[in-house]
């Protein structure tokens, strides 16, 4: 029998933890749940018993929400962390990003709400029992919380006023972002026929889902100090994020991939090797030796992470991403890029086309055996490689 899954709510309000209680009653037989009124209370029940998710209201009496999670964080860094704020709780809220893995809108429905945690328990198919990936994240002082400026966009597209206008306003407020923004939209990957100044004007031309992952990505990799990374260039990371996400998705549009799967494969390309920061920002001594045990025993640095580490980049990025609840079909594509074969079932998919675009991103240098002929041949796809690589080599340096 599988084993339950441990979760604790948090709320001042007797009624509502009453309320979620109810809403939740057919998840018994697969969650064990508990309801806590007090944040010292929740605290203590976390440090004698294990829990996989704790979920709270960012106002609390003796201790504010924000301070809950934190302190949770430190000590249970596995924890799955999820704020339940109402309208009243904004400010609240968005002091808790800083420490909370997503937070969802107050009253929430209990379908949301199962499926919001059961996406994130679902992330134990990587980290299920006694698993290398489960002792890694177990070491890991802390994770990236999801970006507020990313999350401010995602509730703003959710809106029924939505436009380019309100989500250009959102990122000019923003001033180095907007800066960003506009520079990648001139830059050579996305504009080549004219110069683009205004922000919405930048919406209009790429539209808002391209917009959307390139802040996201943005606000994840200017998270980590490139001081404290073991030497590992945030920079050339960077570069070579954008140029395959840029490629991930000319390759699905050119083999006409459905919108949803081109998007999915552009933002999972550009956050497809943020595991390598994670990696080196918390363990960066362990992380310094990559390089040179490659170099000892001709390693590829995928194995050289999972000799180290237990694990590597791929999966521990997908766990992160995983946490903030981004599309299966995005994590996904993070876990796998290195290793297609290995999802289950074998398809089309973004994770294809994010593949495809690392090993091709890469050429001349690539790594040998980078690039999975097997799995693309499984698909009929390996003729459609010389056209691919086409398009890599039209996109700049």
């Amino acid at each position: 029998m599988a084993e339950l899954r441990r979760i604790l709510f948090v709320d001042n309000e007797n009624t509502v933890l009453r309320e979620l209680e109810t809403g939740l009653a057919a998840m018994r037989g697969q969650w064990q749940m508990e309801f806590i009124s007090d944040a010292r209370a929740a605290l203590q029940r976390l440090d004698e018993e294990r829990f996989d998710a704790l979920i709270a209201d960012p106002c609390l009496s003796g201790k504010d929400g924000a301070s809950l999670l934190a302190e949770a964080a430190q000590r249970h860094p596995p924890l799955v962390r999820i704020v339940l704020a109402g309208p009243s709780e904004r400010s609240a809220a968005l002091d808790a990003l800083a420490v909370a893995h997503q937070v969802l809108a107050k009253p929430c429905d209990p379908a949301e709400l199962r499926a919001t945690i059961g996406r994130a328990l679902a992330l134990r198919k990587f980290l299920g029992g006694d698993t290398p990936l489960k002792a890694l994240v177990s070491r890991l002082d802390s994770l990236p919380s999801m970006p507020a400026l990313y999350r401010r966009i995602v509730e703003e597209l959710q809106s029924a006023h939505a436009s380019f206008e309100s989500v250009a306003a959102i990122i000019g407020q923003d001033p180095p972002m907007a800066a960003k923004i506009l520079q990648l939209v001139n830059s050579a990957y996305f504009t080549r026929a004219q110069h683009v100044s205004d922000l919405s004007q930048a919406l209009r031309m790429l539209g808002l889902d391209t917009i959307k992952a390139l802040v996201l990505s943005l606000q994840v990799f200017s998270q980590f100090d490139a001081e404290t990374l073991a030497g590992l260039s945030v920079e050339r990371i960077w570069r070579h994020s954008v140029r395959t996400g840029a490629l991930a998705r000319a390759i699905a549009r050119a083999e006409r991939a459905p919108r949803e799967v081109e998007n999915d494969a552009f933002t999972a390309a550009l956050l497809h090797d943020v595991g390598k920061l994670i990696l080196a920002a918390n363990l960066p001594n362990i992380y310094a030796k990559i390089g040179p045990l490659c170099d000892a025993e001709a390693l590829e640095p995928c194995a050289a992470e999972r000799r180290l580490f237990g694990a590597a980049h791929a999966e521990t990025g997908a766990y992160l991403l995983g946490l903030w609840g981004l599309p299966e079909s995005i994590v996904e594509a993070v876990a796998y890029h290195h290793h297609p074969r290995d999802r289950e079932p074998a398809g089309i998919c973004a994770l294809t086309w994010v593949h495809a675009a690392n090993a091709l991103a890469q050429l001349p240098d690539a790594p040998v055996g980078v690039l999975d002929a097997e799995y693309l041949g499984a698909l009929d796809l390996l003729e459609r490689l010389p056209a691919w690589a086409a398009l890599g080599e039209a996109m700049p340096d």
